[in-house]
Protein backbone atom coordinates (compact mmCIF):
# COMPACT_ATOMS: atom_id res chain seq x y z
CA UNK A 1 0.00 0.00 0.00
CA UNK A 2 1.39 3.41 -0.93
CA UNK A 3 2.30 6.08 1.60
CA UNK A 4 -0.37 8.50 0.25
CA UNK A 5 -3.07 5.84 0.66
CA UNK A 6 -1.98 5.26 4.28
CA UNK A 7 -2.20 9.00 4.99
CA UNK A 8 -5.65 9.12 3.42
CA UNK A 9 -6.86 6.27 5.69
CA UNK A 10 -5.45 8.08 8.76
CA UNK A 11 -7.29 11.31 7.87
CA UNK A 12 -10.54 9.41 7.30
CA UNK A 13 -10.17 7.60 10.63
CA UNK A 14 -9.62 10.93 12.48
CA UNK A 15 -12.78 12.28 10.89
CA UNK A 16 -14.80 9.26 12.01
CA UNK A 17 -13.47 9.51 15.57
CA UNK A 18 -14.28 13.23 15.66
CA UNK A 19 -17.86 12.63 14.45
CA UNK A 20 -18.31 9.87 17.04
CA UNK A 21 -17.21 12.22 19.82
CA UNK A 22 -19.73 14.83 18.67
CA UNK A 23 -22.46 12.18 18.56
CA UNK A 24 -21.73 11.22 22.17
CA UNK A 25 -22.16 14.85 23.27
CA UNK A 26 -25.35 15.26 21.26
CA UNK A 27 -27.76 14.23 24.07
CA UNK A 28 -26.70 17.37 25.98
CA UNK A 29 -27.99 19.68 23.27
CA UNK A 30 -31.78 18.99 23.51
CA UNK A 31 -31.80 20.01 27.20
CA UNK A 32 -30.74 23.53 26.20
CA UNK A 33 -33.03 23.79 23.17
CA UNK A 34 -36.43 23.92 24.97
CA UNK A 35 -35.39 27.07 26.85
CA UNK A 36 -34.56 28.75 23.58
CA UNK A 37 -37.81 27.56 22.02
CA UNK A 38 -39.80 28.85 24.95
CA UNK A 39 -38.42 32.35 24.55
CA UNK A 40 -38.93 32.34 20.82
CA UNK A 41 -42.27 30.51 20.86
CA UNK A 42 -44.32 33.60 20.12
CA UNK A 43 -44.63 37.39 20.27
CA UNK A 44 -46.46 37.27 23.62
CA UNK A 45 -43.58 35.53 25.41
CA UNK A 46 -41.05 37.79 23.75
CA UNK A 47 -43.01 40.90 24.75
CA UNK A 48 -43.36 39.57 28.31
CA UNK A 49 -39.62 38.96 28.64
CA UNK A 50 -38.79 42.42 27.28
CA UNK A 51 -41.35 44.08 29.56
CA UNK A 52 -40.00 42.20 32.58
CA UNK A 53 -36.43 43.18 31.76
CA UNK A 54 -37.46 46.81 31.27
CA UNK A 55 -39.39 46.86 34.54
CA UNK A 56 -36.45 45.40 36.45
CA UNK A 57 -34.17 48.05 35.01
CA UNK A 58 -36.48 50.80 36.27
CA UNK A 59 -36.33 49.59 39.85
CA UNK A 60 -34.56 51.77 42.38
CA UNK A 61 -31.15 50.95 43.82
CA UNK A 62 -32.54 48.90 46.72
CA UNK A 63 -34.41 45.65 45.88
CA UNK A 64 -37.48 46.69 47.87
CA UNK A 65 -37.57 50.29 46.59
CA UNK A 66 -40.41 51.49 44.39
CA UNK A 67 -40.09 52.12 40.71
CA UNK A 68 -39.11 55.78 40.14
CA UNK A 69 -41.21 57.96 37.87
CA UNK A 70 -39.80 58.21 34.36
CA UNK A 71 -38.06 61.49 33.66
CA UNK A 72 -39.37 63.77 30.95
CA UNK A 73 -37.09 63.91 27.91
CA UNK A 74 -35.30 67.23 27.54
CA UNK A 75 -36.32 68.85 24.29
CA UNK A 76 -34.52 71.77 22.74
CA UNK A 77 -36.69 74.63 21.50
CA UNK A 78 -33.92 75.95 19.25
CA UNK A 79 -34.79 75.92 15.57
CA UNK A 80 -31.72 76.23 13.34
CA UNK A 81 -31.67 79.44 11.30
CA UNK A 82 -30.06 80.16 7.98
CA UNK A 83 -27.86 83.17 7.26
CA UNK A 84 -29.45 86.03 5.37
CA UNK A 85 -28.33 86.18 1.72
CA UNK A 86 -26.16 89.30 1.74
CA UNK A 87 -24.29 91.00 -1.06
CA UNK A 88 -20.71 91.84 -0.11
CA UNK A 89 -21.49 95.55 0.19
CA UNK A 90 -24.52 94.80 2.40
CA UNK A 91 -22.39 92.62 4.64
CA UNK A 92 -19.81 95.38 5.12
CA UNK A 93 -22.51 98.00 5.84
CA UNK A 94 -24.28 95.81 8.42
CA UNK A 95 -21.09 94.51 10.08
CA UNK A 96 -19.48 97.98 10.25
CA UNK A 97 -22.64 99.51 11.72
CA UNK A 98 -22.84 96.77 14.35
CA UNK A 99 -19.16 97.00 15.30
CA UNK A 100 -19.46 100.81 15.55
CA UNK A 101 -22.27 100.37 18.10
CA UNK A 102 -20.23 97.77 20.03
CA UNK A 103 -17.17 100.06 19.98
CA UNK A 104 -19.20 103.02 21.23
CA UNK A 105 -20.67 101.00 24.12
CA UNK A 106 -17.28 99.57 25.09
CA UNK A 107 -15.68 103.02 24.99
CA UNK A 108 -18.35 104.16 27.47
CA UNK A 109 -17.28 101.32 29.76
CA UNK A 110 -13.59 102.22 29.30
CA UNK A 111 -14.31 105.81 30.40
CA UNK A 112 -15.72 104.51 33.68
CA UNK A 113 -13.06 101.83 34.18
CA UNK A 114 -9.43 102.82 33.61
CA UNK A 115 -8.35 99.15 33.50
CA UNK A 116 -10.49 98.49 30.39
CA UNK A 117 -8.84 99.14 27.03
CA UNK A 118 -10.54 99.16 23.60
CA UNK A 119 -8.89 99.33 20.18
CA UNK A 120 -10.50 99.13 16.74
CA UNK A 121 -8.58 98.97 13.48
CA UNK A 122 -9.25 97.46 10.03
CA UNK A 123 -12.33 95.56 11.16
CA UNK A 124 -10.67 94.09 14.26
CA UNK A 125 -11.87 95.13 17.73
CA UNK A 126 -9.63 94.22 20.67
CA UNK A 127 -10.97 94.57 24.19
CA UNK A 128 -8.91 94.08 27.35
CA UNK A 129 -11.41 93.50 30.13
CA UNK A 130 -9.90 92.54 33.51
CA UNK A 131 -10.24 90.19 35.25
CA UNK A 132 -11.74 88.16 32.37
CA UNK A 133 -9.02 88.76 29.80
CA UNK A 134 -8.83 89.86 26.17
CA UNK A 135 -11.69 89.68 23.67
CA UNK A 136 -11.19 89.91 19.91
CA UNK A 137 -14.12 90.63 17.58
CA UNK A 138 -13.38 90.81 13.87
CA UNK A 139 -15.03 90.78 10.48
CA UNK A 140 -14.59 87.79 8.17
CA UNK A 141 -15.67 89.06 4.71
CA UNK A 142 -15.03 85.78 2.80
CA UNK A 143 -17.58 84.01 5.04
CA UNK A 144 -19.73 87.11 5.67
CA UNK A 145 -19.39 86.47 9.39
CA UNK A 146 -18.22 88.15 12.57
CA UNK A 147 -15.79 86.06 14.59
CA UNK A 148 -15.35 86.29 18.33
CA UNK A 149 -12.58 85.05 20.58
CA UNK A 150 -13.72 85.11 24.21
CA UNK A 151 -11.57 84.21 27.25
CA UNK A 152 -14.76 82.92 28.87
CA UNK A 153 -16.65 80.97 26.18
CA UNK A 154 -13.98 80.47 23.52
CA UNK A 155 -14.15 81.09 19.76
CA UNK A 156 -17.46 81.50 17.94
CA UNK A 157 -18.53 82.43 14.42
CA UNK A 158 -21.64 84.55 13.97
CA UNK A 159 -23.79 84.81 10.84
CA UNK A 160 -26.24 87.59 10.12
CA UNK A 161 -29.74 86.13 10.47
CA UNK A 162 -33.14 87.74 10.00
CA UNK A 163 -35.15 86.81 13.10
CA UNK A 164 -38.96 86.78 13.01
CA UNK A 165 -39.29 87.13 9.23
CA UNK A 166 -41.30 83.91 8.95
CA UNK A 167 -44.58 82.87 7.34
CA UNK A 168 -46.70 84.46 10.08
CA UNK A 169 -44.96 87.84 9.91
CA UNK A 170 -45.23 90.53 7.32
CA UNK A 171 -42.38 90.38 4.83
CA UNK A 172 -39.54 92.77 5.64
CA UNK A 173 -40.50 93.22 9.31
CA UNK A 174 -37.91 90.79 10.72
CA UNK A 175 -35.00 92.04 12.78
CA UNK A 176 -31.43 91.07 11.98
CA UNK A 177 -28.84 89.92 14.49
CA UNK A 178 -25.51 88.13 14.53
CA UNK A 179 -26.34 84.53 15.48
CA UNK A 180 -24.18 81.54 16.42
CA UNK A 181 -25.92 78.90 14.30
CA UNK A 182 -24.94 75.93 16.49
CA UNK A 183 -27.09 76.98 19.43
CA UNK A 184 -29.03 80.07 18.31
CA UNK A 185 -27.29 82.44 20.73
CA UNK A 186 -26.49 85.97 19.59
CA UNK A 187 -23.33 88.04 19.81
CA UNK A 188 -25.35 90.80 21.50
CA UNK A 189 -26.56 88.29 24.09
CA UNK A 190 -23.03 87.08 24.79
CA UNK A 191 -21.73 90.63 25.30
CA UNK A 192 -24.57 91.24 27.75
CA UNK A 193 -24.00 87.96 29.58
CA UNK A 194 -20.22 88.09 29.87
CA UNK A 195 -19.50 91.84 29.96
CA UNK A 196 -22.85 93.31 31.05
CA UNK A 197 -22.71 95.54 27.96
CA UNK A 198 -26.05 96.20 26.24
CA UNK A 199 -25.52 96.83 22.53
CA UNK A 200 -29.20 96.51 21.61
CA UNK A 201 -30.67 99.43 23.54
CA UNK A 202 -29.73 102.78 21.90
Amino acid sequence: MSRSAINLIRVARRGLLHNAAIAQRAPLVPAAVPALRKVNSGPANLYRSVATATASRRKGIQPDSETPEPTEPVQSTYVPKTPAPLEESEYHDIADEYLDVVLSKLEDVAEQRPDVDVEYSSGVLTLTFPPLGTYVINKQPPNKQIWLSSPVSGPKRYDYVIIGDGQNQKEGTGLGDWVYLRDGSTLSGLLMEELNVDVITP
